[in-house]
This record gives C-alpha cells, sequence and structure tokens, in this order.
C-alpha cells in the first residue's frame, strides 16, 4: 500500500526537501503541498492524504488550528488522515496541544531523513510517534504548568479499567515502552500490546498519544513522579 502524504510548511525549501526525500521512497507518495494551515486544510480535504506533515507555526492559520481543523471536521467531511507535527523546538505548547487535539506525534524538523521516513510509515500504520524520552519531557514539563484536578467524568473512564489496565496506563505514561512495560509486568509484548488496544477503547483514546495525556490530566500520573 503506497502511504499518501502533503506537506504543509510555510519554508519552500523545506517542503521541497521533505517532497524530494519522502518521493524517493516506493511507498510513500507525496500528493499536495501548501505553504501555509489555511491551504493545507483545503489540500487535505481535496486529495485525501493518508498523512500530514504539519509545520507548527505559519501565517495565515497555524499548524496547531489546522490540525484541529482537520482531525474534527465539519458535518459531510468524512476523511481524517493523521497529522504528524513538525517543529523547530523539542519541547513546544503548540505540540502538546495538538497532541490533545488528536495529533499523532510530533517531529523534529532536524531530525535525520531515515527519522522522517520512519515516523510517516509508523503514523500511517496507526501507531502514536512519541518516543519514550519525549514522552517524559514533553508531557510531563507541560502538565507541571497545568495543574489539574481530577473530573468526576475522568475518575469514572478510570474506574473501567481492570488494575492491570490501569497499571499499563500508568507505565505508558511514565514513558515506558511496550517491551519495558513488558519486562516490567513479566508478560509477553503481544498481550501488553492487547492490554493498550482494550485501554483505548475503554477511554476512547485516539492512540498512546493521547493516553499519555489522560493519564496526567486525570491525575492517575504526576509530574516528576509515578501513579497514584
Amino acid at each position: 500500500m503506497t502511504i499518501r502524504v502533503i506537506i504543509v510548511d510555510d519554508q519552500a525549501m523545506v517542503r521541497a526537501g521533505f517532497a524530494a526525500l519522502l518521493s524517493a521512497q516506493p511507498d510513500i507518495d507525496v500528493v499536495g503541498e501548501a505553504p501555509d494551515g489555511r491551504q493545507g486544510v483545503e489540500v487535505a480535504r481535496t486529495v485525501h492524504p493518508d498523512v500530514v506533515l504539519m509545520d507548527v507555526r505559519m501565517p495565515e492559520l497555524d499548524g496547531l488550528a489546522a490540525a484541529r481543523q482537520i482531525l474534527d471536521p465539519p458535518p459531510g467531511v468524512v476523511h481524517r488522515p493523521k497529522v504528524l507535527m513538525l517543529t523547530t523546538f523539542d519541547v513546544d505548547d503548540y505540540v502538546y496541544e495538538a497532541l490533545r487535539a488528536g495529533a499523532s506525534g510530533f517531529l523534529l524538523k532536524d531530525a535525520p531523513p531515515a527519522d522522517l521516513i520512519a515516523a510517516v510509515r509508523v503514523v500511517a500504520a496507526g501507531e502514536a510517534l512519541l518516543a519514550p524520552s519525549v514522552t517524559k519531557r514533553l508531557i510531563a514539563d507541560f502538565a507541571a504548568s497545568r495543574p489539574a484536578p481530577r473530573a468526576d467524568r475522568a475518575a469514572l473512564r478510570l474506574n473501567g479499567l481492570t488494575p492491570r489496565e490501569t497499571e499499563v496506563l500508568e507505565l505508558i505514561a511514565q514513558g515506558l515502552s511496550n517491551q519495558e512495560i513488558a519486562d516490567h509486568l513479566i508478560l509477553a509484548e503481544q498481550t501488553v500490546k492487547t492490554h493498550i488496544g482494550r485501554v483505548l477503547a475503554k477511554l476512547d483514546l485516539r492512540d498512546r498519544a493521547q493516553a499519555v495525556i489522560f493519564a496526567y490530566e486525570s491525575g492517575l500520573v504526576t509530574p516528576g513522579g509515578g501513579g497514584r
């Protein structure tokens, strides 16, 4: 299957470089580009890509607002591509908000070419691109600046998890990979994946990135600490 990608960035050289790199891959096809968020939304709704590479800071409409429009479209628009945020900074408020809006992850603009290619494939496959080391730093930094008590609704959602599923969610939020969770709980990695799938389904979350954010915002895990 060929992965259809559009690139939304206000720098023409960045768009050209990314397009050349991705188009050279046999399983990736760059089907559109846009210099700002507004045009990016229009292109996404016209060509129906699988993945949108979205810069964070752009004129007309920034990447966060554009991502929200793509991921929460108006009635009648059924296509929802995956959105991968591009940023110059490794910790960025816009990126955090984009993850909350449903973006599948983020990538630094100066990441090695192989990382960009891998990121597109990972996101297209339905996985969240949130490396464990990034999880710890990004989410903890912003959760710390946004202390929020656990709402009753969130508590009820957490109560729907089994003790094992709650434990898995805590470990995800602490930045552990699937293999690390498996080692910690003495489980097979496939069993961990099954637990994660059930956690996402029960909490009505799109992916691992939103699971991490939910764990912090619900109070299940606290910045700088562990589970409750």
